[in-house]
């Protein structure tokens, strides 16, 4: 790697442990003299299995089945391979890059792939998004008005032209250095075992971007198709700026590029549409872009339409390989940012296309494994001139759906490239860029049909119906790189936003099963959570009534329905020091009501220090309680009742329906507990309590009701005992 960028040779560790490894493979006996002892260190069969977790073909290869494989490989490669030289092609006019490095790019990343991925299924190679969001780099770094020539013809007029090989050698030198680069991005992310990352991802974001980026591409083909000229926008509303000079120089459309691209792209879209109607009856998927290529091509050359209409062809297409590059590591600092979006976009597309198989075939695939997969292979091709490597939709189906059993099918695929790059290279050199631009936007349909998606994401989920349309707008604007980190802390906010408790609200989550070794736990938990302590609350209170009482009696305080009025010129003698003993008195006891109206929160007309009770709901999400005994069943019981007599209203969420039969079986539910305070998610429960404090706010817009004693106070006795308060016993009894 130090010798591929140019930084002398490697170190002299690196050629030590090169040496060790060589030695450990060519000499059997080595990991026995170097481990003598199996308790002192790992054997070699553990060595082995790390080895086959770097190298995953030294898993499957020794198990691949020739007679049952083999044949079903050989189709599928051969008909994947023609249509990746198409698409290789195709991609490289989005990445502003001559379109004969498009086939070097559908070849060098195959051949590290085969060895260290773990996918059976994907067909490594370019993809759209990716191939635009590197020609996005190319274009800002290396624009047309960089290569600009003045020269002087018969007349003496001064012309300006562009000089293309220069600026193209640029772009190619550009485009392999951030290959380059996000190799090396995907390699430490690998290693750091940052798979994960993807996580963070979501579906709606996804969808939201790449259906922005299949814009961003039409708009780049379309130009292409009408063969017009423009500057080469970036940044902030770039694309706009594009469709506005595309619009201007309408005028300027060749009609032999825009017919053949317009016959491209009916004839591609209706033979697809066949192909995914009768896919069951249909053996192999119609190879329709390598039909049209073929056949264009003919007619190009035959007609002579570059000299007879001057359409815009693709010239000239190397033939061989060109040697190793080392990249520009002078630039790294210019693309960084860019590189490190391009490495996480390519590794998430091709990760989940590769999980959708990997389902679907009853294997696994290693996110990590795949990072260094992608890592290696990226390094390895940006040295061969060749763009960033992911998998394409399309073609991983083409490859899935004509047979293909494992990356073998890839492996063959590859050699029909290779062929198209030594022999076939100067048989498409006449073939038109409108066509080619046309099979591009043919390919789109997928993603531009994931607007559909939006209506059913509205009425599922409304916030993740915004993500998508967020992030898609975003990314039109903004541009493919800032839209998605846009839409990515877009995405976080509304997470944010939707775990914060409303005000008046508290939510407490249980991560464990609850019963009798952790019930004193929650109970703590619970306290924290809330900030009080609802039997001191409940017992404060009661105090403060009972002083309220004996000043109305001595008519100290006058007692409305608007609340407690205090006599004017009156000394309180409630004002006195709180110095009684907190009091166990139970206030379900027999009393003569009178209601009126005290707010809690509010200064007191008693010098009794009440807690304040800042909710009003209380939300238990049970999503990861898989059961619940006698005892935390009880201990729950006399919770919710605890707060309820201070007017904080319990709810539960998430629950499983194990947990409401335990519950129904230990007799939790009675004419005050009943089911409608359980709740299918926290989100539901939170819609109800805004909707009754709606209904509360017009009937009772400020204060609560409480029961004010106004006679005789009865003092709890031993003998009353609560019906909360049963015995284990009974409660065991109840629950059989």
């Amino acid at each position: 790697l130090l010798l591929l960028i140019g930084q002398g040779p490697p170190p002299p560790l690196a050629a030590v442990l090169n040496r060790l490894w060589f030695c450990f493979l060519a000499d059997q006996q080595w990991w026995d003299r170097w481990c003598p002892s199996a308790n002192q260190c790992c054997s070699r069969k553990k060595a082995f299995q790390i080895t086959k977790s770097f190298i995953p073909i030294l898993e499957w290869l020794p198990n691949y089945r020739v007679k049952e494989w083999l044949i079903s490989d050989i189709i599928s490669g051969i008909s994947t391979g023609l249509v990746a030289t198409l698409q290789g092609l195709a991609y490289a006019l989005l990445v502003a890059v001559p379109v004969g490095y498009g086939l070097y790019s559908a070849f060098f990343p195959i051949l590290t792939y085969f060895f260290l991925g773990t996918s059976r299924h994907i067909s490594v190679g370019p993809f759209p998004v990716v191939s635009l969001m590197v020609g996005s780099v190319v274009l800002s770094m290396a624009p047309d008005e960089n290569f600009l020539l003045v020269s002087s013809n018969t007349t003496g007029l001064n012309k300006t032209l562009i000089d293309t090989e220069s600026r193209d050698a640029q772009r190619v030198l550009i485009a392999s250095t951030v290959t380059f680069l996000v190799g090396i991005i995907q390699l430490v992310l690998g290693a750091l075992q940052i798979g994960f990352i993807v996580r963070y991802l979501a579906d709606p974001l996804v969808g939201g971007f790449t259906t922005a980026a299949a814009f961003q591409v039409f708009v780049s083909q379309l130009k292409i198709v009408l063969n017009v000229s423009t500057k080469n926008y970036n940044g902030i509303l770039s694309i706009i700026y594009t469709l506005i000079e595309i619009f201007e120089r309408i005028g300027t459309t060749n009609i032999a590029d825009l017919v053949a691209g317009l016959l491209t792209i009916v004839v591609c879209m209706a033979v697809k549409e066949i192909n995914d109607r009768f896919k069951h009856k249909i053996p192999i998927p119609i190879p329709i872009e390598v039909i049209v290529t073929i056949v264009a091509t003919g007619i190009s050359y035959g007609a002579d339409l570059e000299k007879k209409y001057n359409a815009g062809i693709v010239k000239n297409i190397p033939r061989g390989f060109l040697p190793p590059v080392p990249p520009v590591v002078s630039m790294f600092s210019q693309m960084a940012a860019a590189a490190f979006s391009i490495a996480v976009v390519a590794y998430a597309i091709a990760v989940s296309v590769g999980k959708v198989y990997a389902t679907k075939y009853d294997y696994a695939i290693d996110g990590n494994q795949e990072f260094i997969a992608f890592g290696i292979s990226n390094v390895f091709s940006g040295a061969f001139s060749c763009f960033v490597a992911t998998t394409a939709l399309s073609r991983t189906a083409v490859q899935e759906s004509t047979g293909g059993k494992t990356q073998v099918a890839g492996l063959i695929s590859a050699g029909i490239v290779m062929i198209a790059i030594v022999a076939l290279g100067k048989l498409l050199e006449p073939l038109q860029k409108s066509v080619l631009a046309a099979v591009v936007i043919a390919n789109l349909k997928g993603m531009f049909m994931q607007v559909c998606d939006v209506p059913r994401l509205w009425r599922q989920n409304k916030v993740d119906a915004m993500i998508w349309v967020f992030t898609c707008v975003a990314s039109i604007i903004l541009g493919l790189d800032l839209g998605l980190l846009a839409g990515l802390v877009f995405g976080l906010l509304t997470v944010v936003v939707r775990v914060v408790e409303p005000q008046g609200v508290k939510i407490l989550q249980f991560s464990s099963p609850i019963f009798y070794a952790n019930i004193d736990g929650l109970k703590s938990s619970l306290k924290s959570t809330v900030g009080f302590d609802a039997v001191r609350v409940y017992n404060k209170r009661l105090k403060a009534l009972r002083k309220i009482q004996k000043l109305i009696k001595k008519g100290k305080l006058k007692a409305t329905k608007n609340g407690i009025i205090s006599d004017s010129g009156v000394a309180n003698e409630a004002f006195e020091p709180d110095e009684d003993p907190e009091e166990s008195e139970d206030l379900e006891i027999p009393t003569r009501e009178i209601e009126i109206q005290v707010d809690w929160n509010s200064e007191l007309p008693v010098k009794v220090n009440v807690p304040k009770v800042p909710i009003h709901s209380l939300i238990f999400d049970f999503g990861a309680v898989s059961f619940l005994d006698v005892v935390a069943v009880r201990s729950i019981r006399t919770i919710v009742k605890e707060f309820e007599r201070i007017d904080v209203r319990v709810y539960f969420a998430s629950h499983q329906d194990s947990i409401v039969t335990k519950l129904e079986q230990c007799a939790f539910f009675d004419d005050n507990i009943r089911k409608d305070i359980f709740f299918l998610t926290v989100h539901d429960a939170v819609l109800h309590i805004k909707s009754q404090i709606m209904y509360k706010d017009i009937q009772d817009p400020i204060f609560e009701k409480v029961r004010i004693i106004n006679h005789i106070f009865y003092d709890f006795t031993e003998t009353s005992r609560p019906e909360d308060e049963l015995d284990v016993q009974e409660e065991v009894c109840q629950c059989i």
